[in-house]
């Protein structure tokens, strides 16, 4: 498991405010570190979906594709066919 990681970063002007709007009695956090860490969870969270839906949207294309348009390989094909491409 990867050590904990200490960040410093400085904001100002109207993200200051923006921040210190979300902290505290009126925000929905307590502490800018609780605040942060939601913000690094929810940018995840986004990542993996967006890699999910891509992931989706390509076996989606694939299994609409015709059988037709299957070739059948066998391991040693495709083995051959990845060191072409590896080689480009």
């Amino acid at each position: 498991m990867p050590k904990p990681m200490t960040l410093n970063v400085r904001v100002s002007g109207s993200l200051s405010d923006f921040v210190a709007a979300n902290i505290g009695e009126n925000g929905a956090y307590e502490n800018v570190s609780e605040y942060v860490r939601d913000l690094i969870r929810q940018d995840k969270s986004r990542r993996e979906d967006e890699s999910f839906q891509r992931l989706k949207a390509e076996l989606t294309r694939a299994f609409a594709a015709p059988d037709s348009s299957y070739e059948t390989l066998d391991a040693e094909d495709v083995i051959r066919r990845n060191a072409r491409r590896a080689q480009k």
